[in-house]
């Protein structure tokens, strides 16, 4: 996914030209490597195409004004000291409300001479003194000065780049809601109202409209069997009856339709036990499908948890899956076992086939779980996490951290994985104590300090960053 960034090469005349020449173009060449596309004054609208008076502020304002639905996030440079003033001129008149990155660059001791030297080190302390007065936020580099070409920097640019994608992608995002949230999960309750104050929409739909239409469509519908080709090709179904797939191949559309017409991101949708007993089937390969296709969808009509779904997607840049922290791991003080029935994404499960939900089904009947997936997540990074309102406090509250998932054996069905966690113990204790919900949302990135700076820098929600 492509990024556009806005930059700001910040300048001050005392100090040579040449380093503000040498900055463009290392930064330049640095963004192509990324596939960033950048916005910047030219050398002919300003001097060297930096920006230190009021007035290449205001130009360099326009410019990004100009670009502002595509521009993701702002790297400030200073190749120097820079104007204080001028960095923050340019993000006050422009404003674009999207992170900003601010890097420095480091002297050389054999080149702290007037001709040579660059003072940047002091000038990125007053650069963010005014930033923080104007109330603008920003984000840090690992090292306090640091050389874009260095790995240290291309780190920090790499994690800048997943910032803006999860900041932008939260901001306006539309999360619909299917069904009432079954009764016995108290656990999943949220408050739209807190969602909608910071800018996250929640729509709501009955599941009985979905039968209603399911029941008027005809399995030889081209769009039915569309899906069921679709759903046929994503997972294998040697030993389900044709029955539950195309009443799945039903939902699948009637849901997609849906969704388009709401111009929704996200489904969070009633499964446990309303879906088995009105439609006969699971509608767990569906979401996965959507979910594989960065459109996630949780079970149980967790809004919130579909919220970190998304979020944690952005961070990681693949799917994400809702799952809960279901057992401990025999006597491992840091392992547990991750489970659900199954609805995770494809990435997840290699050995992916459409299957049957036999804990739903000494509740509903075997026969009527047809569509959960049954697979093993292999070992690879783990990222965990998860978003909840906080109705008391008016808030929205999160956890995040990192981890592996294993191969260690386990014997079970549905989607599962072994997950292990540095001080488990703590978290789980963390979790209880705070009131988090038994979901978790899982990603195969180590992505926690992304989802740290946006959640907690640029939204302002309380985060607790376990193990950090």
């Amino acid at each position: 996914m492509s990024v556009t960034l806005g930059i700001i090469y910040g300048n001050r005349d005392f100090f040579p030209d040449h380093l503000v020449t040498a900055a463009r173009q290392e930064v330049s060449e640095l963004c192509q490597q990324f596939d960033i596309k950048t916005v910047s004054l030219n050398e002919s609208d300003s001097k060297l195409g930096g920006v230190e008076t009021h007035a290449d502020a205001k130009k360099c304002a326009d410019l990004f004004k100009r670009h502002r639905d595509d521009i993701d996030g702002v790297l400030v440079v200073l190749p120097n000291f820079g104007d204080e003033k001028g960095v923050a001129d340019t993000l006050k008149l422009a404003q674009l409300n999207v992170p900003v990155l601010v890097q420095a660059y480091p002297d050389e001791l054999d080149k702290l001479t007037p001709a040579l030297r660059r003072d940047a080190f002091c000038g990125k302390i007053s650069v963010c003194n005014n930033l923080v007065q104007a109330g603008i936020k920003f984000s840090l580099t690992d090292q306090h000065t640091v050389l874009p070409s260095s790995e240290s920097f291309r780190k920090d640019l790499a994690k800048f780049v997943a910032v803006c994608r999860v900041v932008n992608g939260l901001r306006g995002v539309r999360l619909g809601a299917v069904g009432a949230r079954p009764g016995a999960f108290n656990t999943v309750r949220y408050s739209e109202k807190i969602l909608e104050r910071n800018g996250i929409s929640v729509t709501t739909v009955d599941l009985s409209e979905f039968l209603a239409q399911s029941e008027q469509m005809s399995p030889e519908d081209a769009d039915v069997k569309q899906k069921l080709d679709e759903i046929t090709s994503y997972a294998p179904a040697k030993n389900v009856p044709a029955e539950p797939l195309v009443q799945m191949a039903k939902l699948g559309v009637i849901l997609s339709r849906w969704m388009d017409e709401n111009a929704l991101n996200a489904t969070a949708i009633q499964c446990w036990t309303s879906m088995q007993q009105n439609f006969g089937c699971n509608i767990c390969t569906v979401m996965s499908l959507m979910s594989e296709k960065f459109m996630p969808s949780a079970c149980e009509v967790d809004v919130t948890g579909v919220l970190t779904m998304y979020a944690m997607q952005l961070a990681g840049n693949s799917p994400s899956a809702l799952v809960d922290w279901n057992n401990n791991y025999a006597d491992d003080p840091d392992k547990c076992v991750l489970f659900h029935c199954g609805n995770w994404a494809k990435s997840f499960i290699p050995d992916i086939e459409i299957s049957t939900a036999p804990i739903l089904g000494t509740i509903v009947g075997v026969e009527n779980t047809y569509g959960a997936l049954a697979g093993r997540t292999p070992a690879g990074p783990l990222t965990f996490g998860r978003l909840t309102t906080d109705d008391p406090a008016g808030k929205i509250r999160a956890y995040v951290g990192t981890g592996s998932l294993t191969s260690d054996e386990l014997a079970t069905f549905g989607n599962r994985a072994v997950a292990q966690v540095e001080s488990l113990q703590d978290l789980m204790r963390y979790v209880c104590s705070q009131g988090f919900e038994h979901h978790v949302v899982m990603n195969q990135s180590h992505s926690g300090d992304v989802l740290e700076e946006a959640f907690a820098n640029y939204f302002g929600w309380d985060v607790y960053h376990h193990g950090k």
